[in-house]
């Protein structure tokens, strides 16, 4: 270590400087006392140091002072040289108004051959990026420097080195570590410098790339003037509305092929006219739009709790949807699970029970667009796959329409009466509708149009059905089933007390203070004028009331009050009134459930005998299914005739059974029990209670096998007045799903044995009520 000298300081922000360095410094009035003092003094010297905002510095650098001036707008300046590397000791007093300090000069290493192998690695990587920026003249300098300390000093005038990284070869020592600190930016920076460059490189290709083919394209359209053709009109509006349209990268890959062969082709090529409608078809599409799912689960069960009085399961199910989303999203997880993610619902009741409104509900809970597809009579396969282009009037499939018309990706579509869709020479729709509603197929639907992968893994489809038979099985199996049964008797006075006589109301431009109508009213008109699971019915005979009321008070302006008495002036006689006990007055008649395309009904099975030739006639309608059942029922009779306490006698005649109404076809396997208790009544001569409902289909050796649709029949038994109902033993569990209001007004008994059954049913011989009395 060289002696210690005592020295004037200057700091400074920038530049760093370090030995070898030539650097012009502007000076303020610190800086102007230190460089005065290093004139007035013996050496001439002074110490250029960091300013540092966290510490005091440790090292600098001892420099001499070239020369003292003016910088061009006026200012002091001072050209310095760097020349030693020096530590900082402790403060020192000197002349003048400068700050002075101790240093110790750091003497210069000894050279290793490590030391100058590390020198030739960054020579090679300095003159690769001086090469790199044509700086020839810096080149021929820096091949003259052989000493390995000189060369890494000259880091100093980097421009991709920053303030921090200068510091810390100022404080570095040794040469092989500076050195070995500066391959490794140094190399970093050539890296990045070249990727740069060549994204440079690409980007101006792609330019040139565009301009030649502009020039191409003025060509082409200057030969097409020459040869009387002229420029296909709109060509070139359609490249620039491609290329700024937001598309996924294989549609605009196709749309720009399409567009290409548009401007090949002349005016008078019919290709033109349809490649022009598929690019407005695929650019009117939101390809890369989607609304944003309410995350509010509470808010969502309000918005569907308002518009709809209970259906409970369709609720639960979108609120459970909006649940698991809302969870992927909070854990960082893709919302959007592509395939299988999808949610698809067939929403299956009687008519007016609230399938398609509750569509809009659903939308408005999630936060999306909604739109309707009517699928009903629905025959020809291309209103959902799309028409082939080449065909005159293609159109893109109904599913491809109704995301156009919703804006976004990920609406709620309604298939609205998809077990009405039809089939014929045209194809079968129902078909086509397997990929659109498969969530592990949908996330790359194909329209025949597009010819293009449509993601349909967000949307939510809801489709509705009156009666599950009519949709395809493969096609039911892909979808989640959502029973909606109907409504009970309470429900509907909740429903038009709440929804349908403030709506009628409304449209009838009358107020609550006017009209009011008690619950003893609507508890009426619901037993007694409508017998349907839903309430359509139920509010046309409110909006019947509302106009009368209107009428009433154009002439008499006093508040109405509509109560039981009044309805009929407001709405006619009752159309229903309980007949079970007028039809089962004489023996030979069983009541019956049953599920229609209107819901649950009950069904009263008729039978008789006449002289004649022992055999079974049947009338009514009836399909393939109950007529069996009528056969089934007639041997099952015959062969357990001594247990039933039938006259094998009685049966030796000519059967007739007969199912009402005549006009209406009927047919299902529900119906076995009801037939075997009408057949021993007929045989017995006793009648059937009047009070009994039974369903159950019915084996050769009299057990009850289970049916469907328990719940919309025990509704049924409940409108008809009915207090005992008989179902198969193992439709047992599906008694949870029913109201528990239905089943306190029911007596309902799971059976095994249709002979316990008939035992129950009917009512005690006249003999035995003889001797009992």
């Amino acid at each position: 270590m060289a002696e210690a000298l005592q020295v004037p300081v200057l700091f400074v922000s920038e530049p760093i400087v370090l030995p070898g360095m030539v650097v012009p410094i502007e000076l303020d009035d610190a800086a102007r006392s230190a460089v005065d003092a290093a004139q007035a003094s013996q050496t001439g010297k002074l110490l250029i140091a960091p300013r540092l905002d966290d510490r005091y510095p440790t090292y600098g650098v001892l420099a001499s002072i070239v020369q003292v001036g003016r910088v061009p707008g006026g200012g002091a300046a001072a050209v310095v040289r760097g020349e030693k590397r020096a530590h900082i000791g402790t403060g020192a007093t000197g002349p003048g108004t400068a700050l002075w300090v101790t240093v110790d000069e750091v003497a210069d290493p000894e050279i290793t051959d490590e030391t100058r192998a590390l020198a030739a690695e960054y020579k090679k990587l300095l003159l690769a990026m001086l090469q790199r920026r044509e700086a020839w003249q810096i080149v021929d300098v820096v091949n003259k420097i052989t000493d390995p300390s000189a060369l890494a000093d000259t880091a100093g005038y980097a421009s991709y080195l920053s303030d921090v990284e200068k510091r810390e070869l100022l404080e570095t020592e040794d040469v092989a570590a500076r050195l070995r600190l500066l391959i490794g930016w140094t190399s970093d920076h050539l890296a990045e410098t070249e990727v740069n460059d060549k994204i440079a490189e690409d980007v101006r290709a792609g330019m040139d790339k565009q301009q030649k083919e502009f020039l191409l394209r003025q060509q082409l359209a200057a030969i097409r003037k020459e040869l009387g053709e002229g420029e296909p009109e709109g060509s070139d509006d359609y490249r620039a509305r491609v290329e700024a349209a937001d598309l996924p990268e294989k549609v605009r890959e196709a749309a720009l092929r399409e567009v290409g062969k548009l401007e090949r082709s002349s005016d008078q090529s019919p290709e033109g006219g349809w490649i022009r409608t598929w690019l407005d078809t695929v650019l009117d599409l939101p390809w890369n739009v989607a609304t944003e799912d309410s995350t509010d689960l509470a808010a969502a069960r309000g918005i569907l709790d308002a518009d709809h009085h209970g259906l409970d399961d369709v609720k639960d199910r979108i609120v459970e949807y909006l649940a698991v989303r809302a969870r992927r999203a909070q854990r960082g997880m893709a919302v959007v699970g592509g395939r299988g993610s999808g949610a698809v619902m067939v929403l299956a009741g009687p008519p007016g029970v609230g399938k398609t409104s509750l569509g809009e509900s659903v939308a408005r809970a999630l936060g999306r667009t909604f739109v309707r597809v009517a699928l009903g009579g629905v025959r020809d396969e291309a209103e959902i796959r799309g028409h082939r282009r080449t065909y005159v009037g293609a159109l893109p499939g109904r599913i491809v329409r109704a995301i156009g018309e919703a804006g976004s990706m990920n609406p709620v579509v309604l298939l609205d009466e998809i077990d009405k869709v039809g089939s014929d020479y045209r194809g079968d729709p129902s078909a086509a509708l397997l990929e659109v509603l498969d969530p592990a197929q949908n996330h790359t639907f194909r329209d025949h149009y597009l010819d293009l992968d449509l993601d349909l893994s967000d949307v939510v489809f809801l489709a509705t059905a009156n009666v599950i038979e009519n949709i395809p099985q493969a096609l039911l199996d892909r979808m989640e089933l959502v029973q909606i049964d109907g409504y009970t008797a309470d429900d509907k006075v909740a429903i038009a007390r709440n929804y349908l006589l403030p709506r009628q109301a409304e449209r009838a431009a009358l107020t609550v203070d006017e009209v009011t109508v008690t619950d003893e009213a609507l508890h009426k008109i619901a037993a007694d004028y409508t017998r349907e699971p839903g309430v359509r019915q139920f509010e046309r005979l409110l909006a019947k009331a509302m106009r009368k009321a209107t009428t009433k008070l154009a002439a008499d302006s006093s508040p109405i009050v509509i109560d039981e008495p009044d309805l009929v002036a407001y709405l006619g006689r009752p159309r229903f009134t309980p007949e079970s006990a007028e039809r089962t007055a004489v023996p030979g008649v069983a009541t019956g459930l049953a599920v229609t395309g209107l819901g649950g009904d009950v069904l009263y099975i008729e039978a008789g005998s006449t002289e004649g030739e022992s055999g079974l006639a049947l009338t009514g309608q009836l399909g393939d299914v109950m007529k069996e059942s009528a056969q089934i029922a007639l041997s099952y009779v015959r062969a357990h005739a001594a247990e039933l306490g039938v006259d094998p006698a009685a049966l030796d005649r000519r059967i007739h059974v007969h199912v009402p109404a005549g006009a209406v076809p009927k047919d299902g396997p529900s119906a076995g029990v009801t037939m075997v208790t009408a057949l021993v009544s007929m045989a017995t001569g006793r009648n059937v209670r009047s009070d009994v409902g039974m369903t159950g289909e019915v084996t050769l050796n009299g057990r009850v096998l289970p049916i469907g649709g328990v719940k919309q029949k025990l509704l049924a038994a409940q409108r008809a007045g009915l207090t005992t109902v008989f179902i198969p033993q193992r439709n047992e569990p599906d008694l949870d799903d029913v109201p528990a209001e239905v089943l306190d007004a029911l007596d309902v008994r799971p059976m095994t044995d249709v002979a316990e059954i008939v035992a129950l049913a009917l009512e005690p011989a006249a003999d035995a009520v003889t001797a009992a009395a």
